[in-house]
């Protein structure tokens, strides 16, 4: 780690610069619990306070107690920083708090992604199943991989814990014939009083047509629709916010089911 005699003699935003990915590296170590050095990071306060003129980044600074709670004044001080340094972070870029449980539990719920174009959207899908206990995930083909790049972000390592397969719709109704099916779309039951089966198949449709004829029609065969009631102007929803009102509505129903 650069010194701080050294740290000040750098260009000013060379400085700063290297100051935030310094103060990024002591965040990490707080997120994890682990021993810092509270002298250097109160010396990088020091450092930022004779370079930054921003009055709210440096009040943020200020609130930076090394005898109190460090973390939450730190991460708001970076934000700051960053935003000015026109630094943008992508979804992906932030260690979220996981809290992992050992061993996953699964549920008879299999989710069908139809036709999805969105990479982000798909690794996302794959995450809230995971954490909804969601056995099986078929893509009709043609969608965007699970193995893109951008969803493995999102997804952030679930794609390993659930199997998954891509198949052709024809042969994909073809399998899934007998099973409960029912698919998240308008003009169905809403989801508030939707009878949830305890074992069963959820089709997702595409961002921009929702779900196909084919699997529509497979999906009325069976238990028909289920629609989540909007009431703003715009009167729709991220596919994989929806796809989380959904599983949670799900789970909790075959849950209580239970007791």
């Amino acid at each position: 780690m650069i010194t701080l005699k050294k740290l000040a003699t750098l260009p000013k935003g060379t400085k700063v610069r290297k100051c935030l990915r310094l103060l990024e590296s002591f965040q990490n170590k707080l997120r994890l619990n682990q021993s810092i050095d509270k002298d250097y990071l109160e010396g990088l306060i020091a450092i930022l306070l004779g370079e930054v003129d921003d009055p709210l980044i440096r009040s943020k600074l200020l609130e930076i107690n090394l005898e109190e709670e460090i973390l939450w004044p730190l991460s708001d001080a970076l934000f700051l920083l960053q935003q000015s340094l026109n630094i943008e972070r992508g979804d992906w870029d932030f260690e979220e708090r996981e809290e992992g449980k050992g061993e996953r539990q699964t549920y008879p719920f299999t989710l069908v992604l139809d036709r999805l174009r969105s990479p982000f959207n798909v690794g996302s899908i794959f995450r809230t199943a995971e954490s909804f206990g969601v056995e099986q995930i078929y893509l009709v083909e043609p969608s965007a991989a699970p193995s893109h790049p951008r969803a493995i972000r999102s997804g952030r390592g679930c794609q390993e814990e659930i199997p998954y397969q891509s198949v052709e719709e024809g042969e994909l109704i073809e399998l899934l014939r007998g099973r409960p099916l029912f698919a998240l779309e308008s003009g169905g039951e809403a989801i508030t009083t939707f009878e949830f089966p305890q074992e069963g198949v959820a089709i997702i449709g595409s961002e921009e047509l929702g779900v196909s004829p084919a699997m529509l029609a497979a999906a009325e065969r069976s238990l028909g629709r289920v629609t989540i009631p909007l009431y703003g102007r715009k009167g729709s929803l991220n596919v994989s916010v929806a796809f989380g009102i959904l599983m949670s509505t799900w789970f909790n129903q075959v849950n209580q089911r239970e007791y």
